[in-house]
């Protein structure tokens, strides 16, 4: 017997759409080396890697974005395509730990509100308002101040640097 009672939707409308990559935002920007949000610090044939700009409490917080064709979800990926990836997402969080030396650092693949793969690398320190929680940023209504952008801008190299150092061993 089938089920017949209906679920009140709460995705948007629109949002298999989005998971098909209809005007997906990630998608149109192309590959800036800065945006208004973050400076690439790390760029391969399927990924690039930005550091936020945004003081959200978590310093060194950066965005790993899949650059090949658009994808939702990690499982749309072939297994190589899968492993490149996630070796770009874990060159990022090794340089990470080096520069910041976080306490823990969360790896968290979201996309609810932008379907398009990416992982979003959260370093957390001794000192967080949230320990052992998910981070309180994480709201999209947040609105977050800018970080000094010449901390940003220092970070961003010394991060490239360790990235180069990786890929050299």
């Amino acid at each position: 017997m089938t089920d017949t009672r209906r679920v009140p939707r709460t995705w948007p409308d629109d949002w298999d759409q989005r998971v098909g990559g209809d005007g997906c935002a990630m998608c149109a920007q192309g590959r800036p080396d800065e945006d208004e949000l973050g400076i690439r610090v790390y760029r391969s044939d399927t990924a690039d890697a930005y550091l936020q700009k945004a003081d959200v409490g978590q310093r060194g917080y950066c965005i790993v974005i899949w650059r090949g064709r658009h994808v939702a979800e990690p499982t749309q990926l072939s297994d190589t395509e899968a492993g490149v990836y996630w070796d770009d997402v874990l060159r990022v969080a090794r340089a990470i730990e080096v520069h910041y030396a976080p306490a823990k650092l969360n790896l968290m693949m979201l996309g609810n509100s932008l379907p398009h793969l990416h992982t979003h690398v959260v370093p957390r320190y001794v000192d967080d308002r949230d320990p052992g929680r998910p981070p309180r940023f994480m709201d999209p209504g947040a609105k977050t101040p800018a970080l000094p952008i010449e901390e940003v801008r220092r970070d961003a190299a010394k991060l490239r640097e360790l990235m180069e150092g990786q890929i050299a061993e």
